[in-house]
């Protein structure tokens, strides 16, 4: 177990030019596997993926209980180009479909509702997918989401295409990605 750990450390190192201070800290001597497995997951869910002149960063998602049929995923999106794109949806090998959901709150009953020509981001626009405003909705879930086991997924944009991305996957009932992790670094 210690060969394959200091494998997954050093290409983790060799695939980034800094660390982040739980991976750092992990790699210390004595750490059990467990705690550098966490810090790389921690590491590989950070990441930043292009696509076109979009740049998708940090995508998270929340454990679902057995037996549930839909989640919700959250991330950013920034067009660093002229013309406005369209995120539309994606895939997850896991789930019948992913669609572009807005939340908002009317006369204090909030409400859902896909939005079917999918979500635009403006040139020079950072548009962030969180909790009670637009975000993915993964349906038709033919497993449950695990906490800590990340999952692979597709994003499909109007112009851009479709670009693979890791949805890191948080507790059940997380209220934020930084919650999250505010809450598993606590002591």
């Amino acid at each position: 177990m210690k060969a394959i750990t200091l494998v997954l450390v050093a290409a983790t190192a060799a695939s980034s030019p800094t660390l982040p201070l739980s991976l750092c800290a992990a790699m210390r001597l004595g750490s059990p596997p467990r705690a550098v497995a966490v810090a790389l997951a921690e590491t590989a869910a950070d990441k930043s993926y292009k696509v076109g002149l979009l740049v998708i960063e940090a995508p998270w998602t929340r454990a679902t209980p057995g037996g549930a049929e839909v989640g919700g995923a959250y991330l950013k999106i920034t067009n660093t180009g002229a013309e406005p794109d369209r995120l539309l949806g994606g895939t997850l090998p896991i789930a019948a479909a992913v669609e572009v959901h807005a939340m908002s709150v009317t006369d204090g009953v909030m409400k859902m509702r896909k939005l079917e020509t999918g979500l635009e981001i403006k040139p020079g626009q950072t548009v962030e997918l969180k909790p009670g405003g637009y975000h993915l909705m993964f349906t038709g879930l033919r497993q449950a989401l695990q906490q800590g086991q990340p999952i692979k997924g597709t994003l499909q944009f109007e112009k851009a295409g479709s670009v693979e991305v890791e949805y890191r996957v948080e507790p059940i009932g997380a209220p934020s990605r930084e919650g999250a992790k505010k809450e598993r670094h606590m002591h």
